[in-house]
């Protein structure tokens, strides 16, 4: 068997941009089905599409094409992220169809931004197009990439946007044309973007000018309009007609955009057996590690995605959706989870699991929450006859520092689970505990809190994290959430707040799958920042992409739980 590769194959999209590609094939072999991988990071940097297994799909069969998409490596054209892939890719799939090395039979597979190009291509319903597998990949790029709940995702897009803007430059240099001096001294620091993170307003960050001026255009929406709204991939469900493997990670960025993509292909697929063909992998990973190994906790060598073979699995459904054999994926159960404390894999019957409880659990202190030896307490009792409310002081300038989660922040421990204790000695840090648990207790699904609010602000922020809490006291984050409390009723109409009334806000921190062993305690965590992986709220209620520092102020935040205000934390209990 000899592979062969073709180098930079022009493909000519519908305006007359070619799109570069390289092709790896089987030598004299007869028309294949073809696997199509579309990423921005330039094809010829190595590792940049290391998590689709090429040479293992061509040895099984496949052709494979790994494309640069418009305006990244060696095609032609201007970046435009998200809005350029509808087009693009189904201009690539029509192509492909066509060449005597195929037949007629396409399938999409990639991780991230390349695995949102397969939703983007597939809403333009191109016929070639039978399978997709989307790994770590979003259904949102507004609520999910750019924004959560209306607070800025600045960790992850500058982190991203200076990623391409370096693209870009080496394009330039490439044609000939030298880096601006100006720029020389925030190129050289591209790769630890901390000092940028920290400047204000939002919008100076003058190397994407001339590089990437969508940053500018993603902050100018702050809020969901008919800009996001032509790429989120939830708006358009109903057109997708194939089978999707869907695969992410408990720490990844993306986890609730593979979640509702797999939901609303359930519910909302183009067809029946679209809506039955479908299948949701979860394991205990982040966007970059799929190994279950972190600096501060280790989910066993059973976790890697090595140990479960996801190519494998990938392969055995691209055999099934585009090669036709009967490999009995399609009557294995549809969802795969890895459940984090017992350190197990489990499959499922769909998602969220059938039987599902969810248990509120409620806020209580005397007024004096604030750290983990203050006296915040969770318990299922509602609160009755308290009158107390818990008060900080949340100020901009000194923000509650990322620790761990799912984000794009430049080093290799900050991301994924990490001990929270050094957040949790901070005043501005509500912290509410259960009591040591007699048994274990399950906690898989999306986690929801109900939270009542008031503020000096006319806006602020709401963060939240859920922790398990190990009897050696080490804080372990499993998810988080933040709410830009503007956008508490919509993400397409801000209300600011009156300052000093109550509140009721909706706080989604995402979802887990965690058994709380006995002796652990499950502790909740409040504030109003997580920065940078957030960009700071200014608390004036304005602009804050155009907001100077000097503008910046401080608020005093409240959280209600009493009889009239029960704020609780909805945990989605298994009891088998």
């Amino acid at each position: 068997m000899r592979i062969i590769v073709d180098k930079n194959v022009m493909i000519p999209m519908r305006d007359g941009v070619k799109l570069a590609a390289d092709l790896y094939r089987i030598d004299g072999a007869e028309p294949s089905p073809a696997l199509v991988v579309r990423l921005p990071y330039n094809k010829e940097v190595p590792g940049y599409f290391a998590n689709v297994d090429v040479f293992r799909f061509v040895q099984a069969g496949y052709a494979v094409l790994v494309q640069d998409v418009r305006g990244t490596g060696a095609s032609e054209g201007v970046l435009n992220p998200f809005f350029q892939e509808p087009q693009d890719g189904a201009d690539t799939i029509a192509w492909v169809e066509k060449q005597p090395w195929c037949n007629g039979i396409v399938g999409m597979t990639g991780s991230s931004y390349y695995g949102a190009t397969q939703w983007y291509a597939a809403q333009e319903r191109p016929p070639a197009l039978r399978a997709m597998a989307a790994d770590v990949t979003w259904e949102d790029a507004y609520n999910g990439v750019k924004y959560k709940n209306g607070a800025y995702q600045l960790g992850s897009a500058l982190t991203w946007s200076l990623l391409m803007a370096q693209g870009e430059i080496m394009r330039n240099i490439k044609r000939g044309h030298p880096v601006p001096a100006s720029l020389e001294p925030m190129l050289a620091g591209a790769g630890d973007p901390a000092e940028l993170f920290r400047r204000l307003p939002l919008r100076d960050v003058p190397l994407f000018r001339d590089f990437l001026s969508s940053y500018y255009d993603w902050l100018d929406h702050s809020s969901y309009d008919r800009y996001w709204s032509a790429t989120a991939a939830r708006e358009h469900y109903d057109k997708v007609d194939v089978p999707v493997l869907h695969t992410g990670g408990w720490y990844d960025i993306f986890l609730n955009g593979t979640l509702r993509n797999y939901i609303g292909m359930r519910q909302r697929g183009a067809s029946a057996e679209a809506r039955k063909r479908q299948k949701l992998i979860i394991g205990p990973w982040s966007h970059r590690n799929k190994t279950g190994s972190f600096p501060e906790a280790e989910f066993g060598i059973r976790a890697s995605a090595q140990f479960l073979d996801l190519s494998g699995i990938q392969l055995r459904w691209f055999d099934r959706w585009l090669k036709g054999i009967d490999n009995g994926i399609d009557r294995e159960k549809p969802v795969t989870i890895f459940v984090m404390g017992i350190n197990q894999w489990r499959h499922e019957d769909d998602w969220p699991l059938p039987d599902t409880r969810y248990v509120p659990y409620y806020l209580h202190s005397e007024g004096h929450a604030n750290t983990a030896q203050g006296d915040g307490k969770l318990k299922t009792e509602k609160p009755e006859g308290e009158q107390f409310a818990d008060v900080y002081l949340y100020n901009p300038l000194n923000p509650v520092p990322t620790v761990g989660g799912g984000t794009l922040i430049p080093g290799g421990n900050s991301d994924g689970p990490r001990d929270q204790r050094v957040v949790e000695m901070r005043d501005d840090v509500l912290c509410y505990t259960t009591g040591p648990l007699e048994r274990d207790l399950e906690v898989t699904g999306h986690v929801r809190l109900v939270l009542y609010v008031s503020s000096s602000a006319p806006d602020t922020d709401f963060t939240a994290k859920l922790i398990d809490v190990h009897p050696d006291g080490r804080a372990m984050l499993l998810t988080d959430g933040i709410m830009r409390a503007r956008y508490r009723n919509s993400l397409s109409r801000p209300e600011l707040m009156e300052p000093g009334s109550i509140y009721e806000l909706r706080i989604d921190l995402a979802a887990t799958s965690n058994v709380f062993r006995a002796g652990h305690r499950i502790r909740l965590e409040v504030s109003s920042s997580n920065f940078p992986r957030f960009a700071r709220n200014s608390n004036t209620g304005g602009d804050i992409a155009r907001e100077r520092l000097e503008e910046y102020v401080p608020a005093v935040n409240r959280v209600h739980h009493d009889s009239d205000h029960p704020s609780h934390l909805m945990l989605p209990v298994i009891e088998r």
